[in-house]
């Protein structure tokens, strides 16, 4: 039985998992990694941390499997920023993180310059601190010590994806995929590769930037010394959201994922043709293997699971975020309180780097039992958000919702989420699908699968969630809209 290593390079930790030929996870591995907030909306990362947490779950992932794997695929956060020496892969500062707004000044320079129709026109994205382009500016402005590296040539510039697979191999690539490359705010879509136009715009050079290889294809080789004394083909690459999408084997037009991470993003196969959306969702790439990209369209929640570690780490209102769906379901609803959870701005579709966290309607009777109700359902709102503005304006049929993430494991959350967009959706036995696709990317390369058809048929549903028909309709959303309304552009004063 051939077996390949997947590894998951998110944001608060590390998963590596071996998948078998059926789909099934074989063994696993985990490890978090120190978040860091130096100052108010700052969100950064020790690179040599992510690469130690990689190393700790690979570790237990590998040993727990039967099997050596034949191949490997990396999966990660998206849009963070890296910097590392190219000699020693040591990093000069921290990585800035997606989830970072620090940029938001930038942003507002850019646009109010006019460069807000031609980025979007290119990219495909919007002008806003979540992209790694402006975190290039910023650090081009204000870190002149580690960008005169990238300017020498002695620092390389990339996405998390880049980073690892630079310590993967002891150097010898530095290179991303499209799914990657189309989330910098740096890649052209309909041209296929890096812009020099956005480059000079955003003051990145060229020549710091990884190249662009397909999401699934042998790019490289792990070094045994680097890594675990292994020598593996590194086969597959994707960003988180579509590595889940392809992992959820949404290969055809039309069928959409939501992963609930730390974050929530909704995704939509588009096929071969990007669709644009001017209602607040993203055009981006999907995948490309090796015969052209397949792209998506994209709603990207920022805060969505880290409401409910907040809940945990923030107010202790508990000790564990599994502890959340208990709790919650001790009340029949939220006792009329709605949680917006702008606590690093808000993403689709509002877009506004400048919100803030808002509770409204608490009374003396509110309860922590109708707080953490009320999170969940901020979440199932969220979402509903944006699959209401990608069924609207982009005319996307969405008639069930694929779930997958961490927080899919929630039995109460799905049926909100069902109950909130009136259309099922479907858990499937392995909800870790965003390792489950770098897998899949990486095994089509190698042999271990022969087809997209084939990776279909590994698919298998745990829970299908039917939406309670009147829900949708009760006013509780316009209700959650007029809480949002009233958190928009706080930080601004």
């Amino acid at each position: 039985m051939s077996t390949v290593l997947a590894i998951d390079a998110g944001t608060t930790g590390v998963t590596a998992l071996v998948v078998a030929p059926d789909g099934s996870v074989v063994s696993r591995g985990y490890s978090e990694f120190t978040q860091r907030f130096p100052r108010p909306g700052w969100v950064e990362h020790e690179p040599e941390d992510i690469w130690s947490a990689l190393l700790s779950a690979c570790r237990e992932a590998v040993d727990g499997s039967p099997q050596s794997p034949v191949a490997l695929g990396i999966t990660n956060q998206r849009e963070t920023a890296v910097l590392w020496d190219r000699s020693s892969l040591r990093a000069p500062r921290p990585a800035i993180v997606w989830q970072d707004r620090r940029t938001a000044g930038i942003c507002a320079r850019l646009g109010g310059a006019g460069h807000e129709d031609r980025v979007r026109a290119l990219t495909g994205l919007r002008l806003d601190p979540y992209f790694t382009a402006t975190k290039l500016t910023w650090l081009a402005e204000q870190d002149e010590r580690a960008w005169a590296g990238v300017v020498d040539g002695t620092v390389a510039v990339g996405t998390v994806d880049s980073y690892v697979v630079a310590r993967l191999t002891a150097g010898a690539q530095h290179v991303t995929d499209p799914s990657n490359a189309s989330r910098t705010l740096l890649y052209d879509l309909e041209a296929g590769g890096w812009s020099d136009e956005l480059c000079e715009l955003f003051g990145v050079p060229v020549s710091a930037l990884p190249s662009i290889v397909p999401s699934s294809g042998v790019l490289g080789h792990t070094d045994p010394g680097a890594f675990l004394g292994l020598d593996l083909p590194i086969a597959g690459i994707a960003g988180d959201q579509q590595a889940a999408l392809f992992g959820q084997a949404c290969y055809t037009e039309g069928q959409s994922k939501c992963t609930y991470g730390t974050g929530s993003f909704v995704l939509a196969n588009t096929g071969r043709t990007p669709v644009r959306s001017s209602a607040g969702l993203l055009t981006t790439v999907g995948w490309d293997l090796g015969d052209g990209p397949v792209f998506a369209l994209e709603g990207a929640i920022f805060v969505t699971g880290a409401a409910v570690q907040w809940l945990r780490d923030g107010l202790g209102l508990i000790d564990r975020a599994a502890e959340i769906e208990g709790l919650a379901a001790t009340v029949t609803d939220s006792g009329g309180v709605y949680f917006v959870p702008a606590l690093t701005g808000l993403g689709a579709p509002d877009w506004d780097p400048d919100a803030r966290g808002v509770i409204v309607g608490i009374t003396r009777g509110t309860t922590r039992a109708h707080l953490a109700r009320a999170t969940l359902e901020a979440i199932a709102f969220e979402v509903r958000d944006v699959v209401d503005v990608m069924v609207a304006d982009a005319g996307i049929a969405v008639p069930e919702l694929s779930a997958d993430g961490g927080a899919s494991a929630n039995d109460l959350l799905c049926q909100l989420q069902a109950d909130q967009l009136g259309v099922p959706v479907r858990r499937p036995v392995v909800t870790e699908t965003t390792a489950l696709g770098a897998a899949f990317l990486a095994g089509l390369a190698v042999g271990v699968w022969s087809s997209t058809e084939e990776l279909t048929a590994t698919w298998q549903e745990d829970r299908r969630f039917t939406p309670v028909d009147g829900v949708r309709e009760d006013g509780r959303h316009a209700r959650w809209r007029e809480a949002v309304s009233r958190s928009l552009a706080w930080a601004a004063g």
